[in-house]
């Protein structure tokens, strides 16, 4: 479990293919704290730790992670968001997150507004998932409240401390992010759509 509350952004070193699988190598300031076997959101993706160095570690992203979410789409240099899994014993200062992304969205507008930052994104609805205006989205890991909901569409507003500190600063219209939708939405629409 995750919060969405970004701890650091990582920098992918290395990209080893395997089969169908796929080992990123990040560097970040946590590596050093991690280790083998524990759960790391990347991007809002939950990945086990493989390997570690001193100031690097290595997951693994196989097939079925790589279509549902954008890693298959990062390169050398790339940003990453990074979040430890949750302490039972401290606040959730996010909401709920699972670190299993449903799907990918375009990102089709950045606004810069005095102050904020106006995001945009549209996703394919016919995956059955929906959004709620003041309602909780994570976008690439990131906890993050909807605004502007449509039926394929929505908005979030950034403050600049979360500009500055996660990757939302690299994404530009065309870009693809990570999608969570809220876990109580969704077993809503499941509920919904059965009777």
């Amino acid at each position: 479990m995750f919060t969405g509350i970004i701890e650091t952004l990582g920098t992918v070193q290395n990209i080893q293919h395997e089969g169908g699988n796929v080992h990123y190598t990040i560097q970040s300031a946590i590596s050093n704290e991690l280790k083998i076997d524990q759960s790391v959101a990347h991007n809002g993706v939950c990945l086990t730790v493989v390997s570690l160095t001193e100031n690097t570690h290595t997951v693994t992203a196989i097939e079925e992670t790589l279509q549902k979410s954008n890693l298959g789409s990062l390169k050398v240099g790339a940003k990453v968001n990074l979040e430890r899994c949750m302490q039972m014993n401290a606040r959730l200062d996010g909401h709920i997150v699972q670190g299993h992304v449903d799907q990918t969205a375009t990102c089709i507008l950045v606004n810069e507004l005095d102050g904020s930052w106006e995001y945009r994104f549209k996703y394919d609805a016919a995956k059955g998932n929906v959004t709620v205006e003041k309602g909780s989205i994570c976008v690439n890991g990131i906890s993050l409240t909807v605004v502007n909901s449509a039926d394929n569409e929505f908005s979030v507003f950034i403050i600049p401390y979360t500009h500055e500190h996660t990757n939302l600063q690299e994404v530009k219209p065309g870009d693809l992010v990570n999608l969570e939708f809220d876990i109580i939405g969704k077993y809503v629409a499941r509920l919904m759509a059965k009777s």
